[in-house]
């Protein structure tokens, strides 16, 4: 049997009809940039998200580094976020010559602690980005409290997360910015690279609506030093028929999820394989199924033989990385990403994956274990 980590070509095949009417739609209009479909697009998914702004770009990295430039963010200033995590989160505040300050993760839920944050704020601190890591939110309540007690913005990743919701309030409407990503792996995903920021903020949304368009307002007429990073009408098509099916799709990743759960408990594994908690008032969307493995290395080596998809998200935390050694971190500054980084597997998820195959991928774990 050979189970991939996911099968875009099963959500594709579906939807064909649908997605190149779309597309061809927008070929006959020939506007490709920005433009009607866009704002189409944009408002359908502020209206899902619960937002009253809706800001599309290029990718989620932008989308990131476009909320910290709305905020002011600039060389010498500190930026709050966790290690283990795509690199994107990070290298925003890089890029404006801010410095990442990391904090690390609940071994848990694998999102930031908000516990250690406190310590972490120094007066150059002027974000915060919890990542909403593989589909569940970070404690926002917490993290709030501190970042409203200290004057500090919060900028959701939730490239991850869309749809997701902690105490009935969706991903990207739970701080002052939520970005996202539409990277074809992601829950809703394009056809190539797109990015979205919501958020509830008139300034913010006017400000990173101008930083999208070369700091543009009129037509070659700039108000300040942006860059171009548009969301393209194409994309925005293809988009807009997909959210349609996201809540399907959304139920079908939980389905999975809540059947691992069940398959896992009848094989003993406990001790072995942990699973993905849900923290009570958070709606999970499962972007990923990341569980904690011993012998990770060797059951994915096995896996593959068998036919069956993984992934580790992610190998090496941010503050191993050789970009980041000039920050002065070692191995053990972090040890609970540390230890994800060694431990984690993301098994497939996606809505199509069936029962057959859920119990291939299960029983072939608990061979590899009978085995070792």
């Amino acid at each position: 049997m050979n189970i991939p980590l996911l099968d875009l070509k099963a959500q594709f095949q579906p939807l064909r009809e649908e997605i190149l009417a779309a597309i061809q739609t927008v070929c006959d209009e020939q506007g490709f940039v920005l433009g009607p479909r866009v704002v189409a697009f944009e408002e359908a998914i502020g209206k899902y998200i619960g937002a009253k702004y809706a800001i599309g770009c290029a990718s989620g990295s932008d989308a990131l580094l476009l909320s910290l430039m709305a905020m002011g963010v600039k060389a010498g200033d500190e930026v709050i976020t966790i290690p283990f995590t795509f690199f994107a989160t990070a290298a925003a505040a890089s890029r404006l010559g801010a410095k990442p300050v990391f904090v690390d993760i609940q071994r848990d839920t694998f999102n930031i602690d908000p516990t250690l944050i406190e310590r972490a704020i120094t007066p150059r601190t002027k974000a915060i980005i919890p990542v909403h890591l593989f589909g569940q939110c970070a404690d926002m309540a917490a993290i709030n409290q501190i970042a409203k007690r200290k004057n500090i913005y919060v900028i959701e990743d939730a490239c991850q997360a869309i749809g997701a919701s902690q105490e009935n309030k969706r991903a990207g409407i739970l701080g002052d910015t939520g970005c996202f990503s539409f990277f074809p792996s992601k829950n809703l995903g394009g056809f190539g690279d797109g990015g979205l920021i919501t958020t509830n903020d008139k300034a913010l949304a006017d400000s990173m609506a101008m930083l999208r368009v070369h700091g543009s307002q009129v037509r070659y007429l700039h108000e300040a030093i942006g860059f171009n990073s548009r969301l393209d009408a194409l994309q925005a098509a293809v988009l807009q028929v997909k959210l349609k099916y996201l809540d399907q799709w959304t139920e079908g990743r939980r389905r999975n999820a809540e059947r691992y759960r069940q398959l896992f408990a009848q094989t003993k594994l406990v001790d072995r394989v942990l699973l993905p908690p849900t923290v009570a008032g958070n709606f999970h969307v499962y972007n990923q199924y990341t569980v904690r493995v011993e012998k990770r290395d060797e059951l994915r080596a096995f896996l593959k033989e068998k036919g069956v998809g993984t992934e580790v998200y992610y190998p090496l935390p941010m503050h191993l990385q050789n970009c980041y050694r000039d920050l002065g971190h070692q191995k053990g500054s972090f040890p609970v990403s540390e230890q994800a980084a060694e431990a984690v597997m993301s098994l497939p998820i996606y809505p199509e994956l069936t029962e057959t195959q859920q119990s291939y991928v299960v029983e072939m774990i608990a061979e590899f274990y009978r085995r070792a």
